[in-house]
């Protein structure tokens, strides 16, 4: 769809003049395809609850940026990326990890290292490896998924027995687990390390290896009150994010094994994620495990303030004990169909992401504060109160 210019201009409560490019049939998938991209005519800033993949380097990590000192990574040179490669290691409990240029990247070539081609892999109905990777698994790895739904997010042992097959030649051999915590799309919630144990117990016993795509592992380390490393310990292998939360502007760091990450290593540079001087990369890194692991709490009590907002909105519908981490999912079905409600929401100013025709997405992170939160309930309260079906 062509992007359309809309030419109600800004006042008061209404926010910036916006051009807002449709999104087609992104808007039917039961997970995002594409955020809303949004050109502002105003110098008027909108509050950008979309991700926290939005978020912008702090003066701490340009700097570091700036005077990082430099090698040649591919040829394993590069000072600063080997610090943040021994960091991560060393946070998630692991014996080496591996500095990628994204999360899906790092998620494939995990795929790719635990499986053979014609494989299957159980994962949930939701998850990122399958319903937000461009079908990376089948494309690359030429595995089957396998699914199980998980309604809050959290399997459990008996959903992983259920899916297992028996050893016969017309079944492909399930030999990978891929979990998610936090998980996204069930809006933010936590395994807890128990609950980890257990499913990775059943997993092994079975012979399945297990990869988590612990993309916000930090959010639920944080609001477990635990160490990241004790959720990643039952995992073979463990991805998470540097760019999302904790606000660095790109990477993503993968661990395992020495063995593993070996491997890993070579896919990376088969899927193109070799870089060299990437010490500049890995800078911001650094800054982000040492600085903005801690504000994450922040994050999860505007989300927390933003829900319990929501919920006072009827008709809107929000699930309060899924809010647990930095992630709101609201029911916005009963005022509008939600790619309305949220192209609404972004002509006033405040930006959230439809998921499905049902839900839309808020999500918390280090650029948007308390007021911030206010004055998005504030608007969203207006739109509740006004005619906005379509």
């Amino acid at each position: 769809m062509r992007a359309q210019r809309r030419e109600r201009g800004p006042g008061p409560a209404e926010g910036p003049r916006l051009e807002l490019a449709g999104r087609g049939a992104a808007a039917r998938a039961p997970y995002p395809v594409q955020a809303p991209r949004v050109r502002f005519s105003s110098v008027v800033k909108p509050i950008d609850l979309r991700s926290d993949t939005v978020t912008t380097p702090t003066p701490a990590m340009r700097r570091a940026m700036a005077e990082a000192e430099v090698g040649d990574d591919v040829y394993g040179e590069d000072p600063t990326v080997r610090r943040l490669e021994e960091r991560a290691a060393q946070l998630m409990g692991k014996e080496a990890a591996l500095l990628f240029p994204s999360g899906t990247m790092a998620n494939q070539a995990a795929i790719l290292t635990h499986t053979q081609r014609g494989q299957e892999v159980l994962a949930e109905a939701r998850s990122h490896v399958y319903g937000s990777e461009a079908g990376g698994m089948a494309v690359l790895a030429g595995c089957q998924p396998r699914l199980f739904y998980a309604p809050d997010g959290v399997p459990r042992p008996e959903d992983i027995e259920a899916l297992l097959r028996p050893d016969d030649e017309h079944y492909p051999p399930t030999s990978l687990l891929c979990l998610e915590n936090t998980h996204n799309m069930a809006g933010g919630t936590v395994i807890p390390v128990d609950r980890m144990q257990a499913l990775a117990a059943a997993a092994r016993r079975h012979g399945l290896a297990v990869h988590l795509d612990g993309a916000r592992i930090f959010n639920a380390a944080v609001a477990l009150g635990v160490d990241a490393r004790d959720l990643a310990a039952p995992a073979d292998s463990v991805m998470f994010s540097l760019s999302k939360g904790l606000g660095a502007p790109i990477g993503s760091m993968l661990c395992g094994s020495g063995e593993f990450i070996a491997r890993a290593r070579r896919w990376r540079k088969l899927l193109g994620g070799g870089m060299r001087q990437a010490g500049v990369i890995a800078a911001a890194g650094l800054v982000a495990l040492d600085e903005m692991i801690h504000r994450l709490a922040d994050d999860h009590a505007n989300a927390r303030r933003l829900a319990e907002g929501l919920a006072d909105l009827p008709p809107l519908q929000v699930d309060l004990d899924l809010v647990q981490t930095n992630i709101v999912m609201c029911d916005v079905s009963a005022v509008a169909p939600a790619p309305e409600f949220s192209r609404r929401l972004a002509e006033a100013g405040v930006l959230a992401l439809d998921v499905d025709r049902r839900r839309v997405r808020f999500v918390t992170h280090k650029d948007v504060n308390r007021d911030d939160i206010d004055r998005a309930l504030a608007v969203i309260a207006g739109l509740v109160r006004g005619p906005v079906r379509a």
